[in-house]
């Protein structure tokens, strides 16, 4: 296998580079540098014919005129923190409120806005990008040594390992922010979801969870068994879903706990993690216009799913919730798995 590198732009004089993987079973995945992500991925439907299964844009100057955070890799702390403030270990933190009156996916110069060092590991055919984020970076306390690593498996498996190391007590929560689209055009109203989650955190008006854990029983947000997302986002009401599940089965073990279908296409995706949770968010935050990406292809709104497995939002405020602090000597260990197939 040969990974393929172009350059996909410069920052500030600085090359940006890209890199396709690729295996024998017609995957294809495109990365870049710039926020560790994921531009593209490339997969063949049950006749064969392969499409762009993930949103995004042409070039470099589309992503950083964007708040979308389309394929990227989101930190310190992905999702939100309510008023953007915490205490930690005694002391307050005051974060950037981007995101209404609450911090999102790390703050305006999160991890998505920085171009990461990367390296190649052909004979594992995987990508790794790293990042050293300073003490007060985003306000955040601790140096933290991030890394992402892609890998495309010859068993139609697209592997995402997000680790990081700490030098001081401090919160992380790095998700992986794709928007599937498995048609690879319109929107996820004929895709098919399941959701291995007996349960989910209930929001206020901002999206920050109330702190409950509700069963999913006799709600919207029951996706124990596959049905079709256009009833779904009917029945939830206008906003569509952003919110998060809680997913069954330890969290220290990967294990499969989401799969979406086209069954226009056939294509499929199966997402396994170790992480306590996912957020379901289904685009419904998209202008009435929609979003002008690849190709000039307008994406409608509920025209992707993010599926961000992720400790739970505003956990550093909710004690109830799985802890986000990362202590010194602990390595903060993210796995997010996507097995394609095809129906």
């Amino acid at each position: 296998m040969t990974i393929e590198r172009f350059l996909f732009g410069t920052l500030d004089g600085e090359p940006v580079p890209g890199f396709i993987l690729s295996n024998q079973a017609g995957l294809r995945a495109k990365l870049v540098a710039y926020g560790a992500r994921l531009t593209e991925m490339h997969v063949p439907d049950r006749e064969g014919h392969s499409a762009d299964v993930v949103l995004g844009y042409d070039d470099l100057a589309g992503y950083q005129g964007s708040t979308t955070y389309f394929g990227a890799t989101c930190g310190r702390v992905g999702n939100r923190i309510a008023h953007g403030a915490f205490t930690l270990d005694g002391k307050p933190y005051q974060l950037a409120l981007n995101d209404g009156p609450n911090h999102l996916h790390g703050g305006p110069g999160g991890y998505d806005r920085r171009v990461w060092a990367a390296t190649t590991d052909s004979a594992a055919n995987a990508v790794i990008f790293t990042l050293a984020s300073a003490d007060g970076d985003e306000a955040y306390p601790g140096t933290l040594g991030v890394t992402t690593r892609y890998q495309l498996t010859e068993t139609g498996e697209l592997k995402i390992r997000m680790t990081a190391a700490t030098d001081a007590p401090t919160l992380v929560n790095i998700v992986h922010h794709s928007y599937w689209n498995l048609a690879g055009q319109g929107d996820i109203g004929g895709h098919h979801l399941r959701i291995d989650a007996d349960h989910f955190t209930p929001v206020d008006a901002t999206l920050i969870p109330s702190g409950a854990i509700l069963p999913v029983a006799g709600t919207p947000f029951d996706f124990r068994r596959e049905r079709p997302l256009g009833p779904a986002l009917d029945g939830v009401g206008d906003g569509g879903f952003d919110h998060n599940w809680c997913l069954n089965g330890p969290a220290d073990i990967v294990r499969p706990v989401v799969r979406l279908v086209d069954p226009v296409s056939g294509r499929g995706v199966e997402v396994a993690t170790n992480q306590p949770g996912v957020q379901f968010y289904a685009a419904g935050g998209f202008p009435a216009d929609g979003v002008v990406g690849k190709a000039g292809q307008r994406y409608p709104r509920f025209g992707g799913i993010a599926l961000e497995t992720q400790k739970f939002p505003n956990a550093a405020n909710l004690g109830q919730f799985p802890s986000m602090r990362l202590a010194p000597g602990v390595l903060y260990d993210h796995a997010m798995d996507f097995r394609f197939f095809t129906v």
